[in-house]
């Protein structure tokens, strides 16, 4: 079963190296890395609400890279610094997966960047 990485070249902040793909696809599964509301190498700031749009966004870029969808995500994983912008985020999160909504896990935690939200997920495609 052959393995595909996509991006790990200079994507991170300040246009570093991260020592991670975006995204690694095996066997019909793409497991997506955890993503943030980045673009061209710099978190953009803003509310819960700017920020999971656009952590989605980056989300959804890389599925399309892969020739996946969002009907094709089984998993989400979700980090929010505060618990408060759970209810914002889910009226987010809810307009890009109503239809197709997949399994989630949603905690607080304390991020590695200076953002709000982080999102990774797990997708399937098969033969």
């Amino acid at each position: 079963m052959p393995i595909k990485r996509y991006g790990a070249e200079k994507s991170g902040a300040g246009g570093q190296n991260l020592p991670f793909a975006r995204a690694v696809e095996a066997g019909g599964w793409l497991y997506v890395s955890g993503q943030v509301a980045m673009k061209d190498g710099e978190i953009v700031k803003g509310s819960i609400v700017d920020e999971t749009h656009l952590t989605i966004k980056n989300v959804l870029a890389i599925l399309e890279e892969a020739g996946y969808g969002p009907e094709h995500i089984v998993r989400v994983g979700v980090w929010l610094d505060d618990p408060r912008d759970f209810w914002s985020f889910n009226g987010v999160y809810k307009s890009y997966f109503g239809e197709h909504p997949p399994a989630r896990a949603c905690v607080q935690s304390r991020m590695m960047v200076d953002c709000k939200v982080e999102i990774d997920c797990v997708a399937y495609k098969g033969p």
